[in-house]
């Protein structure tokens, strides 16, 4: 058995994981719970950091205390098998945060972005954290393209993206102030489709194209659904399962 799930899943996740909470790995575990093999194969791919060197250490010391093999790609150090061989292997791709532009771009060059795709449709569970998680939608809000503006409001813009998921995404909706006025503008002004929008601690997780769970590492933690009725942003909060709770039960 492949130990693959036969619907191809994303797990998008607003916060959260080994980088922001790591002494709270409710979400990582969450991710890897969905891999049906006993030690899944773990990919972090720190495209959107520059390949940080420290952000890599720090996935591969919190990874190795769970029951699983983790492993990098770097696009500035390709593995020799080739990038297709190498993704398709994986369980789990993982995708750090940073510059959403850069890792488009970047994952275009090389093809990543085909292969990707291919992976999530034939079995890889796909995962990430504020970049690794606008990246799969149509479009999302980006801090990654920096005006010269007096409101920093106006540095969050609208950003294309990969279009595995249909409309858009805000993470960090309640971690970082100016997110929840940027996404209420760009998708009042028609910039960006409606949404989701999920807080620092919760994990957008599809089945397919369609929201099957939210789930949180934190007891408030919520998701909101954005859209444009009438001329109006209605903001829809979205409970998230508290994955502490499925512990304690």
């Amino acid at each position: 058995m492949s130990g693959r799930p036969v619907i191809g899943q994303i797990v998008a996740m607003g916060g959260g994981g080994f980088s922001m909470e790591p002494d709270n790995p409710l979400l990582d575990r969450y991710v890897l719970g969905l891999v049906e093999r006993a030690t899944p194969r773990v990919c972090f791919v720190p495209t959107a950091s520059g390949d940080s060197a420290d952000y890599v250490q720090r996935f591969l010391i919190a990874f190795g205390g769970h029951d699983c093999e983790p492993t990098h790609l770097s696009l500035f150090d390709p593995p020799r098998e080739g990038l297709r061989e190498f993704v398709l292997r994986q369980d789990v791709v993982y995708v750090g945060g940073g510059n959403t532009r850069n890792l488009l771009v970047l994952w275009r060059e090389w093809g990543l972005d085909t292969i990707l795709r291919e992976a999530w449709q034939t079995g890889v569970v796909l995962a990430g954290i504020s970049a690794g998680s606008l990246c799969w939608f149509d479009a999302g809000v980006t801090d990654s393209v920096k005006g010269m503006t007096a409101d920093p409001i106006d540095d969050l813009s609208a950003l294309t993206c990969l279009g595995f998921l249909p409309g858009s995404n805000c993470p960090h909706y309640d971690g970082e102030a100016h997110r929840r006025p940027a996404y209420h503008r760009l998708v009042g002004s028609g910039a960006l489709p409606g949404g989701l929008a999920a807080d620092d601690g919760v994990g957008l997780h599809f089945v397919g194209r369609e929201l099957a769970n939210v789930v949180s590492s934190r007891p408030d933690a919520r998701a909101y659904r954005i859209e444009l009725r009438d001329g109006a942003v209605v903001e829809t909060p979205l409970a998230a399962r508290y994955l502490a709770q499925d512990r304690r039960g």
